[in-house]
């Protein structure tokens, strides 16, 4: 069980979530950072009295330290200042909590510093799984997912042995427009689509649900994360959100993880194991359960999931060129600029244009990631 984190997107859903469950446990705080939510963070930062905090926008890290001046809380800006919070000697694990490819350098500056990390930013894996896996076993650091799915499934595979794996079942719950035609969400306005049938999360991951991008994130993320082929990984529709994943082994058993849909348990689990402790969540209620219902993902309505695993199988910088196609146009969308079905077309387009078969260092994914925005950026004139 880890003593002091440091958190990585504290403003956010996963953030502040990590934050009640690191009160309720005991465990310290040690460091913070925000995008430039600095009324949040200003609040967080008196409550649990970090030794540094950083916003990564420039303009707001100054008003934020005016804001504590009268504490003495170091205050650091941008990249930097999440490198430091990633790397500080008092930190045992970092909480990766932010949005985007924005995770990926103070991700592998931890790694670098054998941190434990509780990796919640999936982008890091997509754009970059190779070399961050390799960098973690250089290194020895630990990575425990904090996705419910990626925790599910290294709860089943935990005391698994090498071969005893034939496919991991990663679920899905069909987000908000499960079950509708692709044609019939052009005009899907923000508001409905950050409506999540089960979860609570944040805006951007919110649409991505609603276009199944997430479920393609995540399916590269479960490749990377436990090293295997895309064809051992199948996608299955369970619109209840109970079973979290499932892994079936060779001699045909199935191994499934249940909880309630509440991120706070994948995240407790991430800063406590091996150990489990008693904690504040629900429980499941087996006899107040309806019927559990499975199915396969409908690929051309949703195409979206089929972009993803096709950039899985690729390889290169497929999934960092599509993943970061598709922040800039789910910003956009959110922003009012273009319509819901044109975000698979702009991730789509992206790939098709932008990437390339060489993903082998942080110099070329991070040329791919910036190639992709400017592609969104040009093609849609915003």
């Amino acid at each position: 069980m880890v003593q002091s984190i440091s958190i990585l997107g504290c403003t956010g859903s996963i953030g502040r979530q990590t934050a009640a469950v690191a009160d309720y446990t005991g465990i310290r705080v040690a460091a913070l950072t925000a995008n430039r939510q600095i009324d949040r963070l200003e609040e967080q930062a008196r409550k649990f009295h970090p030794e540094f905090v950083a916003v990564y926008d420039e303009g707001a890290a100054g008003e934020l330290k005016t804001a504590l001046a009268d504490t003495d809380i170091r205050v650091g800006s941008g990249m930097d200042g999440l490198i430091e919070a990633a790397t500080l000697s008092s930190v045992d694990c970092v909480v990766t909590a932010v949005s985007g490819a924005v995770g990926l350098k103070p991700t592998l500056a931890a790694i670098d510093a054998r941190k434990r990390i509780a990796l919640a930013n999936k982008e890091t894996l997509v754009c970059a799984g190779e070399l961050v896996m390799q960098r973690a076993s250089e290194t020895g650091a630990e990575i425990i997912p904090v996705d419910s799915e990626h925790s599910a499934i290294f709860q089943c595979l935990t005391g698994r042995g090498p071969g005893e794996l034939r496919k991991i079942l990663l679920t899905c719950s069909g987000g908000p427009f499960r079950g509708r035609k692709r044609a019939d969400l052009e005009h899907i306005t923000p508001a409905e689509a950050v409506k999540h049938p089960k979860w609570n999360m944040g805006a951007k991951i919110s649409v991505d649900s609603a276009t199944l991008m997430n479920k393609g994130l995540e399916f590269i993320e479960a490749m990377r994360l436990f090293r295997v082929t895309p064809d051992v990984i199948q996608v299955v529709v369970h619109p209840q959100s109970v079973i979290h994943s499932m892994v079936e082994l060779v001699d045909g058993t199935v191994i499934a993880q249940m909880g309630v849909p509440d991120m706070g348990l994948p995240i407790q689990l991430a800063l406590t194991w091996p150990h489990r402790i008693p904690s504040m969540f629900s429980r499941l209620d087996f006899t107040a359960m309806q019927n559990l219902t499975f199915e396969a993902p409908d690929l051309e309505e949703f195409p979206c999931l089929k972009l993803a695993m096709d950039c899985a199988r690729r390889g290169g910088t497929a999934g960092c060129v599509m993943s970061a196609a598709n922040e800039e146009a789910v910003h956009l969308f959110l922003k009012g600029k273009i319509g819901f079905n044109r975000i698979y077309d702009l991730a789509a387009g992206a790939v098709s244009e932008v990437a390339g078969d060489d993903a082998g260092s942080l110099e070329t994914i991070l040329l791919a990631d910036e190639a992709a925005r400017k592609y969104v950026h040009r093609v849609t004139g915003e």
